[in-house]
């Protein structure tokens, strides 16, 4: 059975482990020991590990496992818009040497937060890698590594109905956790390599038009002129003929039967 490698076994993690599980053998980071436990439970093989701010007085040793992993996932947070330069320099330094120079096929999760709040569609030639600090560090030492470039993590009762909401009239950049699944099984299926590919929903309603779907309640005629980004993912729905599974996030409360 081949195997994968996920780097931070968070909210998303925990869901690309679980839909690559029926075809791989997980292998997984945490950074508590009593998630070690609970991934024991679900049959995964974890590794309590940390990757601080700081540069840490010894190095990682290499992941023990990283020679027998055919696809590896990185997870946490590293595309640096909320981190300063040093923080974020450190923490990857860390991250370097535990996965050291892996050859599989690597995925890196990114953000269309790289994106300015520009009122216009957004693709991914309007934000160089170059630009983005995290995504930079990650291309110049494994040129070979695919970036994702996630929209807002939706799915379950992750939706945009349960938080308190601003700006109710600006157009929502969502994904829905399963496309996410989706996208990265495709691209292993089809060894992707070197890509670079905004993952978000292929429509843009306005977040108040996804609450009053999701909340099942009348719209208000008093909202004002839509605006806002729009984050495109035509790259990907053309290079990979992907079709989303949750295309429109107003819907994302709806379980798809696919």
């Amino acid at each position: 059975m081949k195997k994968a490698g996920i780097i931070g076994y968070g909210w998303l993690g925990s869901r690309i482990a679980k839909t690559l599980s029926k075809d791989f053998e997980i292998h997984t980071t945490t950074t508590t020991l009593d998630k070690e436990e609970d991934l024991f439970s679900k049959g995964f093989h974890p590794y309590v590990i940390n990757f601080p701010d700081y540069l840490l007085a010894e190095k990682h040793s290499p992941w023990q496992v990283l020679n027998d992993l055919d696809v590896l996932i990185i997870t946490i947070p590293l595309s640096g818009k909320n981190c300063c330069a040093s923080s974020l320099y450190n923490r990857i330094q860390n991250l370097f040497s535990f996965i050291d120079d892996f050859k599989g096929q690597l995925f890196l999760m990114s953000s269309t937060g790289v994106y300015a709040d520009l009122n216009q569609e957004l693709t991914e030639e309007d934000m160089s890698s170059d630009n983005v600090p995290g995504e930079r560090m990650f291309k110049n030492r494994y040129p070979k590594v695919n970036i994702l470039r996630l929209a807002g993590l939706m799915g379950d009762n992750r939706l945009l109905s349960n938080y308190k909401v601003s700006n109710v009239n600006l157009f929502v950049n969502h994904i829905h956790y399963a496309d996410i699944c989706s996208v990265i099984e495709k691209m292993i299926k089809q060894q992707s390599q070197s890509k670079i590919y905004n993952v978000a929903a292929p429509l843009h309603p306005t977040k108040s038009e996804v609450i009053t779907i999701q909340k099942n309640i009348e719209s208000s005629d008093e909202i004002g002129e839509p605006g806002g980004k729009r984050i495109s993912s035509a790259k990907l729905i053309s290079e990979l003929d992907f079709e989303f599974k949750y295309p429109d996030p107003r819907y994302f409360h709806q379980v798809n039967p696919t």
